[in-house]
């Protein structure tokens, strides 16, 4: 356990951002899993809205530092490849 105050400090602030990231990254994986839901269904309407939703709340999450951009544009192009490829 640290000792030094400076370092207390450090623990607390990381625990902090540690929570504040886990709940964006949930967020995004929800958000992934309802646009892959729409694509079993077979909703393309449902399937296009969800997919400008949870691109949103992807770039945001990169924008934030939470997913590197090359990771965040991944996702946003595999979910797009899901939703176009729905007849």
């Amino acid at each position: 356990m640290a000792n030094i105050k400076s370092a207390k400090k450090r623990i607390l602030v990381t625990e902090i951002k540690a929570a504040r990231n886990k709940a964006i990254r949930s967020e995004v994986k929800t958000s992934i899993k309802k646009v892959e839901a729409a694509v079993v269904a077979g909703d393309k309407t449902a399937a296009e809205a969800e997919l400008k939703n949870a691109t949103s709340v992807i770039e945001a999450a990169s924008s934030k530092g939470v997913y590197h951009k090359n990771n965040a544009a991944r996702k946003v192009s595999r979910l797009a490849k899901l939703v176009n490829g729905i007849a």
